[in-house]
Parts: C-alpha cells; structure tokens; sequence
C-alpha cells in the first residue's frame, strides 16, 4: 500500500459522501478515444517538421505514413496502474521501465542508464543528466489526466512521480506537471483561456514555461500574428533554446490560441513553429480531443490513420491492440484511481452534470507548490506500515577517503505504535558505517525521526558502490543507497 503517497494527493480535495460532478461514462470514454486519436494525428502532421528551425506553411498531411505516436511509456504506466490497483509512484514507475523498456534516447535514455545502476527516481532523471528541460515527460502526460478527469491536483502529482523519473525536478517535470494539469481540468471545463490559467498556476511564475507561455498570451493581446508570436517565444526561451520544453510548449500554445479552437488550424499551427513539431501537434491533438470528442475530428484526418498499437522499445507485456482497447483500458483504470482515492466526481451512465462546476477547485497552486519543492536528492519509498525517504543530500558521488552523510527519515504509517531501528544491512568491503542511535526509536502512529548516518570510505577505486541500510519495522525490509567514485577521483 502507498497510503502516505496517496494521502498527499488528498490534500487538494475534501473527500465527500457524493459527487458533485458526474461526468457520463459512454461520453467520457469517447474523450479518452479522442485523446489518443487526436495524439496519433498530431504526430504524424508534425513528424515531417521535426528539427525545423523555420516557420513552415503546411495545411494537412505531408506524409501520413510517417511513424505513429510513440505511446509505449504512457501504456508501460497503464500497466503498472492496473498492476497495482492505481496507486503508483516514481519507484514503482522506475521498476517498470527497468523490466519492460528496452531503449530510450535522450533523457530517457540516460534516466536508464542512470536506474540500472541503481539510482532510483528523482535521482535517476536528476544525476549526470544534461536534459532536464527535455521534451519527453510533457508529451507522455495524457494517461495521469485520462485516469484523474477534473482532478489536476492529482494528475499533476502523478505526472510528477513519472516525470522525475528522467527530469529530476527540471523544467522537464513541470511540464508535465503543466500539461497534465490542462488535460485533466480539460475534462470538466471546455474554456481555452481558463484552461490555460490553470495550468499556469500549477507551475512557478518564474520558469521559463511559465515565460514562454506568457509572452504568446501577451503577442495575441497586442495584434501579433502568429509568426510573430513565434518571434516572441524565441526570445523569451532564449536560456533553454532548442529542443527544450520551455520552447515547445510556447509553439503548442500558439497552435491552440492562433488556431481559434479549430482542430485543423489549431495542429497545422503548432506543427509550423517547428522543433518538436510531432510532439507540439500532438499534445495540442489530445487536448482538443479531451475538450470537443471524436465528433471534432474531421473525416479526413482520421482516415490515414492506423488505429493499430505498435510499440518500439517495450518487451514482456502485452499492448493493447487499438485505440478502442486502449480507450476501454483507461476508463476501466480511471474508475479504480477514483475508487482508491475519493474525489467529489462520479462516471457512470447518467447524464453529465457539471452544474457544481465551481465547486470544484481545478486551480490549486498550493498542491503544486508542493511538488515544485521536492528535493531531486530524495527517494520516498513505501511499505505496508513504514514509509522511508532517502536522501542523499547532495549528488551520489564520493571521494576516497572520505567520510559522506545521507538522511533516512522513517515515518510511521501504521496505527499502532513501531519499534524501528535502522541498521548497516551491508557495506563494501573496507568503509565503516556511523553514527546510529543505540537504541529502537518507538513511534506512535503518524510520527516521523531521521538517523544522519555517516559512511567512513577508505582509499576505493573508481566504480560503482552500494550500501545497504536495514529498517526493522513490519515489515522488515532494506533500503539501498548508491554511490559513484568517478574516474580520477
């Protein structure tokens, strides 16, 4: 059970006896169809202007053969979902991408590298990672806000936990987060401008998203065409440059606000900024599907596309075979997240009924603040009564002969008290592990204490090191922590 984990996804909702917000079942499973449909037809406009660094001029498909959707990392986190009854985190996610992804480019790529070696997420996205502002985790956020419908708190809190995975705490997990949090709100409030303040809100004033998204809404507000406004992100991304989710999500915007709601228009339009035009169009396709259903997507786009499955870098499980099996999947997944974590909206084969809409507080930057001030450095890892965050404090790098401290905060989330010592499971051969307590700390339900223990490391040869710490609670169970001694330390 990942009862702390969960608990704070609660913090932004008052669970109640009924829904004040129904959302119809048959409706809602066509939104999700929507998404991916509308992700797939972005794709494949936008895949022939990837890399290009001018503003291009196309009005429909250039080449519909082109590849499809890269959906492999949203069903990889499905099936962990329906593995574990919908209550996931960023480890659980991790171990998932270690058993069935099988490569990964970029920062995926070295969020593998980083895992097999033992650094569990954020560290993962966080360590020796070049990309933090990547476009990866954004473009895969459609699946946290298919199974948490009118709940961007959570969607946002579960886009983090996957995000982290290969962005750390970078500009690459708040937009996830940012994304997320507009698809999720997407499914209760159709307003574009509303919807965008939302996502805004969910992210710092300060980041360089928050200011690529901005200058677009301030370039509409003072007449610019949308070349110009193409102009503006430029400038305002100017730090993170190319390639980098500061940017693009600029162009998805210019694509949704220039393109009048309009679902040719508005994915032509974000296809023409360039970069990252697969993944631009793409998003804003899901988005507009959550918003409008399939009844929004014209004949002639659907028509070249293969509702067909394929993945390209998963082994050991099975896909689903179309869209329509993917859409069944999703609604199925997102009624047992709802179950698991109650939340004031119901599905159900009634009439949607989105009077209480104000009820509903879709905007919730205290949540998100939250998930902005996590530490890259720390691991929280869940067990049936304990929960334990590791934190490494600083990079998991040491030098020879040296002496390194790490935290290890142990809560309990039992409802009777706990005896938890924590102890030296193992060490590598030679370092001296310090500064423990004598003696069991009792806690009370709730109650929470943190050993500083100190490894003592003598004159090691460069390579990788674990050392391992016992957590006598019930049940018992060992948490690693993993060091580096790169070359020429």
């Amino acid at each position: 059970m990942l009862r702390a984990f969960f608990a704070l996804l609660a913090l932004s909702a008052t669970a109640v006896a009924a829904p004040i917000i129904s959302l119809n079942q048959s409706d809602f499973r066509d939104r999700i169809h929507a998404c991916y449909l509308g992700k797939q037809i972005g794709q494949a406009l936008g895949q022939p202007l990837k890399g290009a660094r001018s503003p291009s001029n196309i009005s429909f498909y250039t080449d519909p053969a082109q590849p499809k959707a890269d959906l492999d990392l949203q069903l990889l986190s499905l099936k962990a979902l329906e593995d574990h009854g919908g209550q996931v985190d960023a480890r659980i996610l991790g171990q998932y991408w270690l058993k069935h992804l099988t490569a990964g480019s970029g920062e995926v790529g070295l969020a593998l590298r980083n895992l097999r070696l033992g650094l569990l997420p954020p560290l993962s996205g966080h360590f020796d990672n070049p990309n933090h502002a990547g476009n990866a985790a954004w473009s895969r956020a459609e699946i946290w806000a298919c199974v948490a419908p009118g709940q961007p708190a959570r969607a946002a809190r579960l886009a983090r936990e996957d995000a982290c995975i290969d962005h750390g705490q970078g500009e690459g997990t708040l937009a996830a987060i940012f994304i997320a949090s507009i698809e999720s709100a997407a499914f209760v409030e159709p307003d574009r401008d509303k919807l965008i303040a939302i996502g805004l809100s969910m992210v710092p004033d300060d980041c360089a998203i928050a200011r690529a998204v901005r200058a677009v809404l301030a370039a509409k507000q003072a007449g610019k065409d949308w070349k110009q406004a193409r102009l503006d992100v430029l400038a305002a991304t100017e730090k993170t440059g190319w390639s980098q989710c500061p940017r693009n999500l600029g162009f998805l915007i210019i694509g949704w606000i220039y393109g009048h709601d309009d679902f040719a228009r508005s994915l032509c339009t974000a296809a023409n900024c360039g970069d990252a035009a697969d993944l631009t169009a793409g998003t804003l396709g899901s988005i507009l599907g959550i918003i409008h259903g399939t009844k929004s997507i014209p004949e002639k786009w659907r028509q070249p596309i293969d509702a067909k499955i394929t993945t390209s870098a998963l082994a050991g499980l099975a896909p689903p075979k179309d869209l329509d099996e993917l859409a069944d999947r999703t609604l199925s997944m997102a009624k047992k997240v709802m179950t698991a974590n109650p939340f004031p909206i119901a599905i159900a084969d009634v009439p949607t009924d989105l009077a209480r809409l104000r009820d509903l507080k879709l905007a919730d930057p205290e949540s998100a603040r939250a998930l902005w001030e996590l530490s890259p450095y720390q691991i929280v890892w869940t067990e049936s009564e304990t929960q334990v965050t590791l934190d490494y404090v600083s990079d998991p790098i040491i030098a020879p002969s040296s002496r390194r401290g790490v935290k290890i905060t142990v809560k309990n989330l039992a409802q009777r008290g706990l005896g938890i010592p924590v102890n030296p499971a193992s060490i590598p051969s030679g370092w001296i592990a310090d500064n423990f307590p004598d003696e069991p700390t009792i806690l009370e339900p709730g109650g929470e204490y943190t050993v500083e223990p100190e490894l003592i490391i003598p004159a090691a040869k460069p390579g990788r090191y674990e050392a391992t710490f016992d957590i006598c609670a019930s049940p018992a169970f060992t948490v690693p922590f993993v060091f580096i001694i790169p070359p020429g330390k």
